[in-house]
């Protein structure tokens, strides 16, 4: 019987343009906050329509950084709560509005320490609370296919070209591993934390990065970071040991960059 999978990564509910459900956000925000605001709402109907649209789903693969922390580094400026409570409840209602079958399976990866807690680990408490199996670098067998799930890759790259590295990188590792009889063979390897999609592979074997659930708006992408982002999120159907996969990714008018006209 086929299983259809969503692999999601990196609201970091929390963050100004985290993925942020309804209930969230000020519904007549003042002036200067009005752009980041009807962005941000911009981006979760885009993503509520385009979830609901393609399920409902076998199986969800929710690939770290669920919330985004205390944005100690900006000293939470960039934050819409740095309540972690409230960004676990944000990420839990997400999750459990995403269209189901009545035996859907649930797997988190955790994300990085300075987003989901250098010793908490939050994101323990929303795999409790969506019934979830949580851990570091997780391997599931599906129909006969192994997906090898981990949040970061072995690494990014600033050219377009050097994208896919990272993750062709990680599979080869599995390999050696595989050999020793210390990991299970991957078949397809997501990674993400990249905020970009990208992939690499060949007749055997899938690898990529997914793209993220994080808007456009943040302080370190926008002062920092030169290289395509995307946002949205990848939709796998695999059956007897065969599979496709689709990435679904956003548009958005709110995804321009404005310009200063003189």
């Amino acid at each position: 019987m086929s299983k259809k999978i969503a692999v999601l990564s990196d609201f970091h509910c929390g963050h100004k343009v985290g993925l942020t459900p309804r209930g969230y956000l000020p519904e007549e925000p003042a002036e200067e906050r009005s752009r980041w605001v009807n962005a941000n709402k911009a981006y979760y109907n885009w993503y509520n329509q385009n979830i609901r649209k393609n399920g409902p789903y076998d199986i969800i693969f929710l690939n770290g950084d669920l919330v985004d922390g205390t944005g100690k580094k900006s000293g939470g400026t960039e934050q819409i709560t740095t309540d972690m409570e409230e960004q676990c409840d944000m990420a839990v209602k997400i999750i459990r509005e995403i269209p189901k079958t009545k035996n859907c399976k649930i797997v988190i990866t955790r994300g990085t320490p300075y987003h989901t807690g250098d010793a908490e680990d939050w994101e323990n408490i929303i795999a409790e609370r969506v019934d979830a199996a949580i851990g570091e670098h997780e391997w599931v067998d599906v129909e006969g296919v192994i997906f090898d799930l981990k949040h970061h890759p072995a690494g990014s790259s600033g050219i377009p070209h050097g994208r896919h590295s990272g993750v062709a990188r990680d599979r080869l590792w599995n390999l050696i591993w595989a050999e020793k009889e210390l990991q299970p063979k991957g078949d397809i390897f997501i990674r993400s934390h990249v905020h970009y999609h990208n992939f690499a592979g060949g007749p055997d074997w899938l690898a990529m990065t997914t793209p993220a659930l994080q808007g456009f708006g943040s302080r370190f992408g926008s002062r920092r970071c030169t290289g395509i982002v995307d946002f949205g999120f990848v939709i796998f159907t695999v059956n007897k040991g065969t599979y496709t996969w689709q990435p679904i990714i956003a548009k958005l008018e709110e995804q321009k960059a404005p310009m200063i006209k003189l």
